[in-house]
């Protein structure tokens, strides 16, 4: 059952049907696809709490007959609601954005992660494969891998650069890489491979470094927060913006071939430009206010990550359009907005659960 009830599919328009829906690149594309006249399916995992809030601005009342966003309770554990799910809504696209996605917790949760992202990645292939056989409809079907598989690979790292991942993540995504391009070799599926290097925006977990500077920023601005524990400073990445990002996915999948594309700005910054490009914006000197902390290094470390995006420019017409800078000053920007929302609460008595302990 849908969170927000079943309605039945409108064959006249494209029906996309996605994992991760609710997660920072999952609202991003659910908007792309929305402004394209797509019909929209989710697969959300049940919990005792909705953790709808990066799509609810997208919700409209599902008695509306225009309705084009929908909900199913699903899980990539759980092979069985991968193919009732896609029996009843019937998809055009899949794109499989679900996953245990933080790379530092992997090494906490090894065999959660690898269940999730490898082995959910083949129950939903499956799933597909099963579906496309018995129905005949030709499902196109986008695999999110990750710039966290090439590890530590040389930069720049492109298509055919050889992987090293360095974390179970980074394997769980390799494997869930190549069970995609088998399952293309093998079945004659249309499956297309994103290499996403990292991409962020002010819907990215607060748990993730890029956010966890900006949010940390915006408090100590307002006095919320005195400082900002991180770990290795020196670590290297390219980084983009998610809304930039989730147009390479839909692109790869109107091709007239599937195929597997890096998707990159081609520029490379440590976390600590970061970190003083987020400070520098609200006038702070970033030396002041961090602090590093051996236990958020991860046991095997990944230095540098740049990645060449000549493929995608060049077949699918796609570039970046938001730099580094102006990324970090949007997430600096929203993260003050909800400082300052904050700060209005603590000055009327009430200190948010979710900011305790923060200082």
């Amino acid at each position: 059952m849908s969170r927000r009830g079943v309605s039945g599919t409108n064959m006249s328009v494209k029906r996309a049907l996605m994992t991760g829906v609710t997660g920072q690149d999952g609202s991003y594309l659910c908007e792309l696809l929305l402004a394209k006249g797509y019909e929209v399916h989710g697969i959300v995992r049940r919990a005792s709490t909705f953790n709808t809030e990066r799509i609810d601005h997208l919700y409209r009342d599902p008695h509306d007959a225009e309705v084009r966003l929908l909900l199913h309770h699903g899980d990539l554990a759980d092979g069985t609601s991968l193919r009732r799910i896609l029996e009843k809504v019937r998809p055009d696209e899949v794109y499989n954005l679900g996953a245990q996605s933080h790379v530092r917790v992997s090494f906490d949760q090894p065999e959660y992660t690898a269940d999730a992202v490898a082995t959910g990645t083949l129950r939903l292939l499956e799933a597909v494969r099963d579906y496309t056989a018995h129905s005949g409809h030709l499902v196109r079907f986008y695999q999110a891998s990750s710039s966290e598989m090439f590890g530590g690979a040389p930069p720049p790292q492109c298509e055919s650069t050889p992987f090293h991942p360095r974390s179970p993540y980074a394997v769980s995504k390799v494997a869930a890489h190549w069970y995609a391009l088998n399952y293309r070799e093998a079945y004659g599926a249309f499956i297309a491979s994103g290499i996403l290097f990292n991409h962020e925006s002010p819907r990215r977990g607060e748990t993730f470094v890029s956010r966890k500077v900006t949010r940390a920023v915006a408090r100590i601005k307002l006095g919320l927060q005195k400082q900002l524990f991180l770990g290795n400073l020196e670590a290297r990445r390219d980084w983009g913006f998610a809304g930039d990002y989730v147009e390479a996915m839909w692109l790869m999948l109107q091709q007239e071939q599937p195929d597997d594309y890096v998707i990159a700005t081609g520029e490379s910054h440590s976390v600590r430009e970061l970190a003083e490009i987020a400070f520098g914006h609200v006038g702070l000197d970033w030396k002041n206010f961090i602090q590093v902390d051996p236990r958020y290094f991860r046991p095997s470390e990944v230095d540098h990550l740049c990645g060449d995006a000549s493929k995608a420019r060049v077949k699918l017409g796609w570039s970046p359009r938001v730099r580094f800078v102006n990324l970090v000053k949007m997430m600096v920007d929203y993260d003050l907005e909800l400082a300052r929302q904050e700060a209005t609460l603590r000055a009327a008595g009430h200190v948010p659960l979710s900011r305790q302990g923060d200082e």
